[in-house]
Order: structure tokens, then C-alpha cells, then sequence
């Protein structure tokens, strides 16, 4: 089962790292009414400059929500914590020293890009 938590604002869908690889597990998550998920992740040095990023913006793009990123583990990560938008933009973004990431959630942006991208609207799930 997904893990979705209810916060004040809305619904957050919770992953972990290598969830990341699987789009239908955060298309599930949007459909359920997430507003923002959240992935802890220890990329490794290897696969994390080649895909962390984009990755991450694809995740948000396509199912327009926002994305963000907490990283522990017991050995040497990318690092690279971000918050990406709706919009697949990055909000905010660290290196790979500890640091504290903010950024503005705007929910009546994530509104608007729906509105104006109905991707999730246009699914045909009868195709695939």
C-alpha cells in the first residue's frame, strides 16, 4: 500500500528512494489526492549525477505536484536535496554539504498548472 499522510493543507504521499524509478507508484499517489510527495533518497555517486535531477523534475512534471527530497543513509550519497514544482522547475536546490532547504509551496500554482495542463485529466488508462 501507498502511504499517504493528511496534513492541514492537503494530502502528502510518501516514497523512499528507489520508489523513485516506478511513475505509476507517484501517478497513483496524484490520484489519490496528493498535493506533495516527499522521497527520502540516498542516491549513489554513481547514478545520482546522472539522474537525480531530472528524475526528480519528471516525477513533479508529470504528475503536477510538488517533490521534494530529504537525504540519509549510512554512506557517502549524491546529496542534492531539492524541491521541484509542478511546473518540473526546481524551487529550491542543495549541494551535497548539509544544509537546510526551504521553499514556497503554492498550492493555488499547482492549481493553475492542472488548469492549464490537464495532463492528469487526459490520462487514458483504458490503453495502458
Amino acid at each position: 500500500d501507498m502511504t499517504i499522510l493528511d496534513a492541514e493543507f492537503g494530502k502528502i504521499g510518501v516514497a523512499i528512494c528507489y520508489d523513485v524509478r516506478f511513475p505509476e507508484w507517484f501517478r497513483k499517489m496524484a490520484l489519490a489526492g496528493a498535493k506533495l510527495i516527499v522521497l527520502p533518497a540516498a542516491f549513489n555517486m554513481t547514478t545520482g549525477p546522472a539522474h537525480w535531477d531530472i528524475t526528480m523534475r519528471v516525477r513533479a512534471l508529470d504528475n503536477q505536484v510538488y517533490f521534494a527530497r530529504d537525504e540519509n543513509g549510512p554512506y557517502v550519497a549524491y546529496g542534492n536535496s531539492c524541491i521541484a514544482s509542478p511546473w518540473g522547475d526546481f524551487i529550491a536546490h542543495a549541494d551535497e554539504k548539509e544544509s537546510i532547504l526551504y521553499g514556497d509551496i503554492d498550492l493555488d500554482y499547482e492549481d493553475s498548472v492542472r488548469e492549464q495542463l490537464p495532463l492528469l485529466k487526459h490520462r487514458r488508462p483504458e490503453l495502458y
